[in-house]
This record gives structure tokens, C-alpha cells and sequence, in this order.
């Protein structure tokens, strides 16, 4: 355990922070598997709806620092071409 009282603080605010960023992780995590499924219950409908909210969560996460934008990229691209793919 740190003596000084500054990497006291550090480990206090990285605990908060992790918390935090798993809290993200998992709703994005969440988001991406609603559309997955959608996709493959061959929904349209329901697999755009899904799509917008997971971009939107992807989208907040990666401006919150959570995500590399370009991981954003890659998900949301990802998504999109599996929702497109439904004839």
C-alpha cells in the first residue's frame, strides 16, 4: 500500500475511473449483442432500431475516452454491414 499521500489519491481516482469505464464497456458490450441478435432473428426493423442506439453508445463511450476511435469505427462499421446484409 502507497505511504504518500498523492498515490493514495492515485489509486483512489483509478479505482473510480476503472469502475467507470467497465460500466461503459459492458453497455456497449450489451448494445452490440441486441443487434447481433436481431441479425440473427432476421429482424430489419428491430436490427435498425438496435443499430442506432449501439451506434450511439459506441459513439458516447469513444468521447468519454473509453474507446480508440478508430475501435469505434471498426464496431460500428461492423454492425452496419451486418444489418445491411439482411435481405
Amino acid at each position: 500500500m502507497a505511504n504518500i499521500k498523492s498515490a493514495k489519491k492515485r489509486i483512489l481516482v483509478n479505482r473510480t475511473k476503472a469502475a467507470r469505464n467497465k460500466s461503459i464497456r459492458s453497455a456497449v458490450k450489451t448494445s452490440i449483442k441486441k443487434v447481433e441478435t436481431a441479425v440473427a432473428n432476421k429482424d430489419k426493423a428491430a436490427a435498425q432500431e438496435a443499430l442506432t442506439n449501439a451506434i450511439s453508445t459506441i459513439s458516447k463511450a469513444t468521447s468519454k475516452g473509453v474507446y480508440h476511435k478508430n475501435n469505434c469505427a471498426r464496431k460500428v462499421s461492423r454492425l452496419t454491414k451486418a444489418v445491411n446484409s439482411i435481405g
